[in-house]
């Protein structure tokens, strides 16, 4: 049996099993799990093995893809007060992002994926994710690859780089200040969107995957998440480090009515749908709202009223606004697509059993 530490109320003891097996089984090498109820963590459990030695309570990895629920989190904040319209133009933000036929491209694609810019037209090399005006310069001179707002394409990694550059137009901050010093600090949540160097002893290196059929990255990418220049930099739609304890506390904001960060009603905008289709590079099917994916065929969440995404390789979050329920599985052994694997559904699923035992 595998050691897993942390604490799991007696109602959840599915989720510990779940954990157990997956580190047992070889599923997983090193992992962690969350579930909130309301505000109130009722698991926070971990184990395995991480490159250097165990899965410690305070052990964080790259998260990948689960980044952009927090840089959507941040612009829903901003919407909730007011700074920000969803359905303005970018432009009235970001003015040079008016070039190339892009002036009526509002945020809400942005956020919803449907803006046309999935990657940078020209071809380049890594060395752009670790020059912020370069990447939204590049960004902003681009021509639409279709027509915005009509369907998805998933902007895996230029999302953040488009909405975290509205941000810094509104507040004069980058996207990774703003979640540390309005989301992240309040809540106490040990959640980086640019690692300062302190924290670097506690990274756990992702195992890259198998290398996986387009539009799945090949493995050499996981392992640029490995270096210093990854980890300095602000890449808020796939850069984030944390662990499934940080990932849920933070997304519960939403479960919970918005807390001290968001109006109920600031909460409730993220089911704006933006899309619902065949997503142009991922492939499947999936339906988006503001930053978030919403219950489709192609992501049949258990309740009609939760929003969920999931990290490359496996990582997902989902919650929940009808129970207050916020579940989180971080890992480090990757698999290949980015559309998630077993083992986070069974995670998800085994949370639920326990809720239906509340």
């Amino acid at each position: 049996m595998a050691d897993v530490e942390g604490f799991c109320d007696e109602r959840f003891t599915a989720v510990r099993e779940a954990l157990t097996a997956n580190l047992a089984g070889g599923a997983d090498v090193g992992a962690s799990v969350a579930v909130y109820l309301g505000d109130e963590p009722v698991v926070d459990l971990w184990g395995g093995q991480t490159h250097d030695g165990p899965w410690r309570r305070d052990t964080i990895t790259n998260v990948w893809s689960i980044t952009k629920t927090m840089t959507a989190l941040c612009a829903l904040i901003l919407a909730d007060r007011g700074e920000l319209d969803f359905h303005a133009p970018v432009a009235r933000y970001w003015p040079e992002f008016a070039a190339a036929g892009k002036e009526r491209v509002e945020v809400r694609h942005l956020m919803g994926h449907t803006a046309g810019l999935p990657t940078w037209g020209e071809r380049i090399d890594g060395s752009v994710l670790y020059d912020w005006e370069k990447a939204t310069s590049l960004l902003a001179a681009q021509e639409p690859e279709w027509e915005p707002g009509t369907e998805s394409g998933y902007h895996a990694v230029t999302q953040g780089y488009l909405v975290g550059e509205v941000i810094r137009r509104i507040t004069g901050r980058t996207v990774g200040t703003f979640f540390r010093e309005e989301v992240a600090g309040p809540l106490d949540a040990d959640f980086h969107i640019g690692l300062p160097a302190e924290h670097d002893h506690r990274v756990a290196r992702v195992i890259p995957p198998d290398d996986a059929p387009p539009p799945a990255p090949p493995r050499q990418a996981a392992e640029a998440s490995w270096t210093t220049e990854w980890r300095r930099a602000e890449i808020p739609a796939a850069g984030g480090h944390g662990n499934a304890r940080s990932v849920a506390r933070i997304q519960s904001v939403l479960a919970t009515g918005g807390g001290s960060l968001l109006s109920a009603a600031g909460c409730e905008r993220v089911f704006e749908q933006q899309s619902d289709g065949v997503d142009r590079v991922l492939g499947t099917w999936v339906r988006f709202g503001l930053g978030y994916g919403l219950p489709s065929r192609g992501l049949p969440l258990p309740s009609p009223r939760s929003v969920a995404w999931g990290g490359w390789g496996g990582s997902v979050v989902v919650a929940d606004l009808d129970a207050g329920m916020t579940v989180s599985y971080v890992m480090n052994r990757m698999v290949g697509g980015f559309t998630g694997d077993a083992r986070g559904v069974g995670i998800v699923l085994a949370a639920y059993t326990g809720l239906a035992e509340s």
